[in-house]
């Protein structure tokens, strides 16, 4: 039944069963299969908990708990749950599992020692090698990712993602004969659409980066096409949260003045391809400041109060009491105190937060808020070139739905400006690479630090950078970025769709 997924007359027999044999843990067992199945993470790991304690060194045992755990959001001990499981059984899945998890957790470090066994028991298992790539570029080991993704190429293995993870470095010079390679793998027939449309997306940036713009403005097109057949994204949807969000967030009040709960965190905002990456990284180089990247647990947060009122946020905001926002800002702090174990402040820099900025006060009114922004045609057309993780950031992939999703963003924003003046900055990219002495010292004031000289090079900040300009960070700040105006009028609709 379990295989099948008829959970109720599984759940049927499984109790019967349970009833005759009490604590059995192959009746446990597939008590947890099930409850995992359906999504009961909670149950699933009770079941599988109480299983464990008659077999405790059950390497599946314990590769089903860890998957109950990371899908109830408790990810390190996930982690910790398999680390264990492959003490007593290694192998090679189990070892990837470890670092996918780890990888998860921001634990990049350990992501790649996983990866590394796991390769080092199967050379040819093709996802711990883009698993070491991935944790090599997080740890800013960039010609050791070149190289990772070389080494994939040259084996054969999903040449596609390949070429996608080597050019999406974005600061790595492909060697000679390399365009040419990716050229005749690009134009060949036998590609599958979803291979096809990474491939795209790979030749528009190497075509970008010899200067042929027109060559690599129809990569791109073809690969937005392509992915816009798989990711939907609703304006008007989009537009009517937004607003749910400001009326909102009007009824919630942000705490006392001095209220200095959340003043250990640091939300960072905004749009992809914005500057938000480099503004962690200038936070990070303080020694006061642990960057810890794009967290889930502010959604993770809301997503599990609205289920359990039943509603969604925007029904139960207005009727939470100031005691129900101490509780959820107490639970995200205890989620996130991890990042602030060796220093006492940390970056959030889950840009779609730019959405809760009423809720983030309401909970955290001591955090502070930076809201980066850049020119929005550089904004949309450098998204427009970006592949994302499978569902994110889906308004990325047409001119129209960009623009729509840059208006609704730069009103919201504006609205949190107004209403909690002096706790948000928008930090605009162009004037900290026009004036980073005075702008680096600005933000710094504005979140409360003490200036200190090495946020002037934040280059030199020695941390995992997880987001697709961890490359580019790595390199000393530059006074041009842009590269929209090299395309002329290619962009004129997407221009005109701005206005």
């Amino acid at each position: 039944m379990l295989h099948l997924h008829r959970w109720a007359e599984a759940e049927q027999l499984l109790a019967a069963s349970l009833a005759l044999a009490p604590g059995h843990p192959a009746v446990l067992e597939r008590l947890g299969r099930l409850h995992l199945g359906q999504g009961r993470n909670e149950d699933a790991m009770d079941d599988l908990g109480g299983a464990l304690r008659s077999c405790p060194d059950d390497p599946e045992l314990l590769d089903l708990l860890a998957a109950a755990q990371a899908g109830a959001g408790q990810v390190l001990a996930a982690a910790n749950t398999l680390q264990r499981a492959c003490t007593i059984r290694p192998e090679p899945a189990r070892w990837l599992s470890l670092g996918a998890t780890f990888d998860a957790c921001g634990e990049h470090e350990a992501a790649l020692d996983a990866a590394e066994r796991a390769l080092a028991l199967d050379p040819n298992l093709t996802r711990a090698g883009f698993l070491k790539a991935r944790s090599l570029q997080a740890l800013g080991r960039i010609a050791e990712t070149a190289q990772a993704y070389r080494s994939l190429l040259a084996k054969g293995q999903a040449r596609e993602d390949a070429w996608f993870g080597l050019l999406d470095i974005k600061t790595v010079e492909l060697a000679p004969g390399e365009f040419e390679a990716l050229a005749t793998f690009a134009s060949d027939p036998g590609l599958s659409s979803e291979a096809r449309m990474k491939v795209d997306f790979a030749f528009g940036q190497a075509c970008e980066r010899l200067g042929r713009y027109s060559e690599a403005f129809a990569a791109f097109d073809r690969a937005n096409a392509a992915a816009r057949e798989r990711w939907r994204w609703n304006a008007t949807e989009h537009h009517a949260q937004v607003e749910a969000l400001a009326r909102t967030s009007r009824s919630l009040a942000a705490g006392p003045d001095g209220d200095a709960r959340g003043s250990e965190v640091i939300f960072v905002v905004g749009l992809p391809r914005s500057g938000s990456t480099l503004v962690e990284q200038i936070l990070s180089a303080h020694s006061l400041v642990e960057g810890a990247s794009e967290l889930p647990d502010l959604g993770l947060v809301l997503n599990a109060e609205s289920r359990r009122r039943g509603t969604e946020l925007a029904n139960w905001a207005p009727r939470a009491s100031p005691a129900d926002w101490q509780r959820l800002g107490g639970e995200y702090l205890e989620r996130t105190a991890r990042w602030r174990s060796q220093r006492p402040i940390s970056t959030d820099k889950a840009l779609d937060n730019w959405k809760y900025v009423g809720v983030i006060r309401a909970m955290l009114p001591g955090s502070r808020i930076i809201d980066c922004r850049r020119d929005p045609l550089e904004t949309c057309w450098s998204c427009y070139k970006q592949m994302f993780a499978p569902g994110l950031m889906r308004f990325s992939y047409a001119f129209a739905d960009l623009a729509a999703c840059w208006k609704d963003y730069a009103w919201l924003t504006d609205f949190w400006q107004r209403e909690h003046p002096g706790h948000v900055r928008v930090q605009a990219l162009e004037a900290i690479l026009a004036d980073a002495p005075v702008q680096v010292r600005q933000l710094l004031d504005f979140c409360g630090l003490p200036f200190e000289a090495g946020c002037l090079s934040p280059e030199d900040a020695r941390r995992a950078v997880r987001t697709a300009s961890s490359a580019q960070v790595r390199q000393p700040m530059r006074r041009q970025t842009g590269v929209a105006g090299n395309y002329g009028n290619l962009l004129d609709a997407l221009r005109q769709a701005l206005t």
